[in-house]
Formats: structure tokens, C-alpha cells, sequence
């Protein structure tokens, strides 16, 4: 076993040769993220000019955080691959140690809820960096003991309590959907590793039950899951933010109301600029436009699972997994709020929603996926000759 282990361990660390990177993908997040800038400018200009009396404010900082985002994207793209396959645990230790933070007096407490840190007069979410650090941790885990993934004590209770732990830190602050997306990355995860099934299923229906028990004992999860369930019962209560978002989407119809004429962002729906901006893309630029910025998340999921299939050995093919299922889980679970097909949680669209964590996330899950497009290898097939009858002939005649 000792032998089995050891050689795991060796595979992340071996010669490795580079290719280009993928420009597909690279263009793609590019204009995306361009995209994402002009629509932070169009939803959250009449907000900033009230709050901040610059209707460039939320603009001007977006800017600074995508410029910030893209030096990262690039420098991510270029990390030694020794070192991204040796910082599980230092990333796992830091995480916790921001989370505890925002429990701490250096927390920021926004509407009940300490989430944040303040830094230099920016904010800044550990819940976003925590998904990376969780993949991380759990590619080397499920790479270099995959032959221990059949075993309950050894293989699956080291994943699930580093994961419990994260999750416990995040119920303390409280945010409970980030707990919700922390143990999909771990199902997601521990299954393509090679989990046995029974044992995830076994978990994940007593974590399930927790967390129904956790929200039946909540009075505000109780208000959230009521909105969900009929927003338009109390629409201007629990569900006016749902209710808005559908305003939103239905005045859109096919072609939209224009770049910058929607009206729900006049103070109308909440955080239009944030987790609900892909409202604003649909009242302002219609189907159309949410068609368009779904086709630009399918190239960048196509270029993504390319990826995952071109790498050679289990710890790079799990970490080009996780990072995708990030993006993924983000784009899904933002969708799904907006629609009313899940309950409202704060999740931030990747690459389009406002805010400095969630974008730097984003471009670091996207430069690292970018450094494994450097080592995507698919075996040549050999193309076989076929014989014609007249060759065929001549084999025989000569024979």
C-alpha cells in the first residue's frame, strides 16, 4: 500500500511537457468578462449616483478588479505546476483562518450576516476563495488515495471533515447556500474519484436531513423557502425581489427594452448591479442577449471538459473538474434563482455580477484551467490501412 501511495504522490511532480494555451477559452472569458463590465455600468449607475453620487462608482471599481483579475488569470496561467500540487494544505489552513476572521471583530456585518472582511477599503469574501482551496485539497486527497476511496474510515471521512469544518465556519456567520455549494463540490468530487456510491449516498441523506432540520428551526430560511414557494403571496414583502427579477425578464421578451432604458434598476429590484444581473440583461437586451451570454458559458464549459479529458494522470484531471464545477455550480445556481427555480441565495453570476471576490475567483479558477490547457495530450490514433481486393489478390498470388 506504502508502494501504491508513493507513486501517486510522484505522478503531480513528474516532467511535464507544455503546449499553447487555449486562446478558445482565453477569448471567450475575455469577452465575457467586457460584457459583464458594460452591464455593471448600465445596472448599477442610478444606485451608485444615489448612494455615492457618482454613477461610475460601482464602474470605475469593477474596472480595477478586473485589471486586478486579469494580472492574476495570467500569472495563474503560468504557475509552476509543483506548486499548485503542493499548496493543498497551506490553501485549506488560510481559508479557515479568513473565515474565522469575519467571525472576529475584523468582520464586516452586513444586513445580520458577517461574511466579509474589509481590507484596504475593499471587501473581501473567504467563501469564494474556499471553493478553490476545497478542490485543491480534495484532487491531491482523492488522487493520492485512491485506493483507499473503497474504505469508509480511511477514504471517505478525511474529505467530509475537512469539508464539515469549512461548512461549520459558514454556518456561523450564517450563510447557509455556501455550504449547500461547498458539499455539491465534494459530491461532485468524491464521486468522479471513485467514492464508492453507498457510502456518499449514506452521507449526504444525513446531511440532508440536518439541513432540512436547520431550516425548519429558521425562521428567516422558513421566510426564503415560503418566497420560493409563492413570491407573489407577499410580493412586497418575502418575494419582492423574485418578483421584480420575473418583472424583469418578462418585459425583456425577445429583443429587449435597449442597452441602458430598463427601468427595474431604477431602485426597483435589488441588487441589480450584483446577484441579479442577468435580469437586467434580460429586460435591457431580451432573449437575445441572454442567448448569447449562455453561448459564450457553453464555449467556455466545452473548452473546460476538453481539458479535463486531454490531462494525463487522476490529480490533474480532478483539479480541472472541481474548477470547472465552480464555474458551473455558480452559473446554474444564479439561473435558478433568478427563474424562482431554487430558493433566493446570494450567488453570484461568474464573470458578469459585481463584486471584487467573486470575479478574482473566477479568473484565478479560469488562469489555472488555462495552465492545465498547457498539458493537454490526446493519444493519436494510428489511421489502419484497408485492403482492397486487388491488394488482397496480390498478398495471395505472392504468398
Amino acid at each position: 500500500m506504502d508502494t501504491i501511495n508513493k507513486n501517486f504522490q510522484k505522478k503531480p511532480t513528474e516532467n511535464i511537457e507544455y503546449h499553447c494555451i487555449d486562446w478558445w477559452l482565453l477569448a471567450s472569458v475575455l469577452i465575457i468578462v467586457t460584457f459583464g463590465l458594460l452591464m455593471v455600468l448600465s445596472a448599477g449607475s442610478v444606485v451608485a449616483e444615489r448612494d455615492f453620487g457618482d454613477k461610475y462608482f460601482f464602474f470605475k471599481r469593477q474596472f480595477a478588479f478586473v485589471i486586478f483579475g486579469f494580472i492574476t488569470l495570467i500569472f495563474c496561467t503560468y504557475l509552476p505546476r509543483r506548486i499548485i500540487n503542493n499548496i493543498h494544505y497551506l490553501s485549506i489552513i488560510a481559508v479557515i483562518f479568513l473565515l474565522l476572521l469575519t467571525l472576529s471583530p475584523f468582520g464586516s456585518n452586513v444586513n445580520g450576516a458577517s461574511r466579509w472582511i474589509q481590507i484596504f477599503g475593499f471587501s473581501l469574501q473567504p467563501m469564494e476563495f474556499a471553493k478553490i482551496a476545497l478542490v485543491l485539497y480534495l484532487s491531491y486527497f482523492l488522487s493520492t488515495h485512491q485506493h483507499l476511496g473503497q474504505t469508509f474510515s480511511k477514504g471517505v471521512i478525511p474529505p467530509f471533515a475537512i469539508t464539515g469544518i469549512l461548512c461549520m465556519l459558514l454556518l456561523l456567520q450564517p450563510d447557509f447556500g455556501a455550504c449547500v455549494i461547498l458539499l455539491a463540490i465534494l459530491f461532485f468530487l468524491c464521486l468522479a474519484g471513485g467514492t464508492r456510491f453507498i457510502y456518499l449516498a449514506f452521507s449526504f441523506t444525513m446531511m440532508a436531513t440536518m439541513g432540512i432540520s436547520l431550516m425548519l428551526n429558521s425562521t428567516y430560511r422558513m421566510r426564503r423557502l415560503l418566497a420560493f414557494i409563492d413570491p407573489f403571496k407577499d410580493a412586497q414583502g418575502t418575494g419582492y425581489q423574485l418578483v421584480q427579477s420575473f418583472y424583469a425578464l418578462a418585459e425583456g421578451g425577445y429583443l429587449g427594452v435597449g442597452m441602458g432604458n430598463g427601468r427595474q434598476k431604477l431602485l426597483y429590484l435589488p441588487e441589480a448591479h450584483n446577484d441579479f444581473i442577468v435580469s437586467v440583461i434580460g429586460e435591457e437586451l431580451g432573449l437575445l442577449g441572454i442567448t448569447l451570454m449562455m453561448g459564450l458559458f457553453m464555449i467556455i464549459f466545452a473548452r473546460c471538459y476538453r481539458i479535463i479529458l486531454g490531462q494525463k494522470n487522476l490529480h490533474d484531471k480532478l483539479m480541472a473538474f472541481g474548477l470547472t464545477l465552480i464555474i458551473v455550480l455558480g452559473t446554474t445556481l444564479n439561473l435558478a434563482v433568478i427563474m424562482g427555480m431554487v430558493p433566493p441565495k446570494g450567488v453570484a453570476m461568474p464573470f458578469l455580477s459585481y463584486g471584487g471576490s467573486s470575479l478574482l475567483a473566477s479568473m484565478i479558477c479560469m488562469g489555472l484551467l488555462l495552465n492545465y490547457s498547457r498539458t493537454v495530450h490526446f493519444d493519436e490514433k494510428k489511421p489502419t490501412k484497408r485492403l482492397t481486393n486487388k491488394t488482397q489478390m496480390q498478398k495471395v498470388e505472392y504468398a
